[in-house]
C-alpha cells in the first residue's frame, strides 16, 4: 500500500479508502445488498491487513448502523492512532425541524451521536455531506471550527457541491481564521468526469485532496456491459446517475474491458488506476463485498497506465448532466 498527505495537511492516508456504507443490516439500510455486522467485519480486517488506514462512513448510512459496525471492528482489529476515520453530517437523522442540516444546533448534536456510535473520542476527518442552502455558511463553518478546537474533530472536509461553493467556503474560512476544508469527497469515475471541468483545478490550486465516491460507477466499470449484479438491479440511485448516457458509457466500459483483457487484469484495476493518476485524487472510496474487491483496489495503487491506454479510456466520453448533488 502507498500513502499520501491528505491535501495541505500532515495527515497520511492510504491511497485507497474503504467505504463503509454497505456495512449495515438490510433491515436498517433498506438495501438487500448491504451486509450485516458478522458479514462486514472480515472486509474491515482485510483492509487493515492490506495496509488501508482510511475508513469512510456517515451518520446517515443506515441511520448510524454503519458507524456502529465500523467503530466496533476498528476497536477490535486496530489501535485508534493507526487509523483515519471519516464521517459526515447533513442528512436528516430524525423527524422534526432540526433533524438534519448544518445549523450549529444540528452539528453539535450529531457529532456527539457519531462519536458515541463509533466508540471514539474524536473523528479524524469530519465532512459536510452536502451544501445546506438554508443555513448561513458562516454559522456552519464556525461550528465546525469549534469542533476542531474542542478536540472532537481533527480535520474538516466537504462532499459533492459546485466548485464555486467550495471556493466560497475556503474564502470564508480563511477570512475569519477558521479551520478550512482539506478534502473534497465528490462523484468521479470514468463514466462521470464533470469534476474535471472546475473542481479538480480548484482543489489542486487550494491544496484540497480529492477522495472520489463511486469510483467504479456502482460496479459498471468492473464487468462487461451486459453483465449485472444484485446491487445493480436494486439500486435506484444508480439509475439517476447513469441511465441518461448509456450509449456513450457503454463505449467507455468496453474500452476498460478491452485494456483489462490485453493486460490480463480485472477491469476494476484498470478503472481505479485511471482515477488514481488524476491530480489531486488521493484515495478513491471503494466499497467491498467480496474478497477480490479490496485485492483489486490494492493492486490498482501499484498499477501505471500507458498514455495510449489513458487516451483509449477517455476518448468515448461525452459531457454529462451534473448529478449527485443539487
Amino acid at each position: 500500500m502507498k500513502y499520501s498527505k491528505l491535501g495541505r495537511s500532515g495527515l497520511d492516508v492510504s491511497r485507497l479508502c474503504l467505504g463503509c456504507m454497505t456495512y449495515a443490516p438490510p433491515a436498517r439500510s433498506g438495501y438487500s445488498w448491504s451486509l450485516d455486522e458478522e458479514q462486514s467485519r472480515p472486509f474491515i480486517r482485510q483492509a487493515l491487513e492490506l495496509g488501508v488506514n482510511f475508513f469512510d462512513t456517515a451518520n446517515a448510512y443506515a441511520k448510524g448502523a454503519s458507524e456502529e459496525i465500523l467503530g466496533r471492528a476498528l476497536k477490535d482489529f486496530a489501535r485508534r492512532d493507526e487509523v483515519v476515520i471519516t464521517s459526515k453530517v447533513y442528512m436528516p437523522m430524525r423527524p422534526g425541524a432540526n433533524g438534519g442540516g448544518l445549523s450549529r444546533k444540528a452539528i453539535m448534536h450529531e457529532i456527539d451521536q457519531s462519536l458515541t456510535r463509533l466508540g471514539t473520542d474524536y473523528i479524524d476527518l469530519y465532512q459536510i455531506h452536502r451544501w445546506d442552502y438554508h443555513t448561513p455558511l458562516e454559522e456552519t463553518l464556525e461550528a465546525l471550527h469549534d469542533l476542531v478546537k474542542m478536540g472532537k474533530v481533527r480535520y474538516l472536509g466537504a462532499s459533492s457541491m459546485h466548485a464555486w461553493q467550495l471556493c466560497k467556503a475556503l474564502y470564508v474560512a480563511d477570512h475569519n481564521g477558521w479551520t478550512r476544508f482539506i478534502a473534497m469527497q465528490n462523484h468521479m469515475n470514468l463514466l462521470y468526469r464533470e469534476e474535471e471541468r472546475e473542481m479538480l483545478g480548484l482543489c489542486k490550486a487550494e491544496g484540497v485532496a480529492v477522495t472520489p465516491w463511486s469510483p467504479l460507477a456502482r460496479g459498471k466499470l468492473t464487468r462487461p456491459w451486459e453483465a449485472s449484479s444484485d446491487r445493480a438491479g436494486n439500486d435506484p440511485y444508480a439509475r439517476t446517475l447513469y441511465d441518461a448516457t448509456q450509449e456513450a458509457d457503454r463505449q467507455v466500459v468496453e474500452a476498460v474491458n478491452r485494456i483489462a483483457a490485453a493486460r490480463g487484469l480485472p477491469p476494476a484495476q484498470i478503472a481505479l488506476a485511471w482515477l488514481l493518476q488524476k491530480e489531486p485524487v488521493v484515495a478513491p472510496i471503494m466499497g467491498a463485498t467480496r474478497v477480490e474487491h479490496l485485492q483489486d483496489g490494492a493492486a490498482a495503487v501499484e498499477l501505471t497506465l500507458e498514455a495510449d491506454e489513458i487516451r483509449q479510456l477517455e476518448a468515448p466520453y461525452i459531457p454529462h448532466a451534473v448529478v449527485g448533488f443539487s
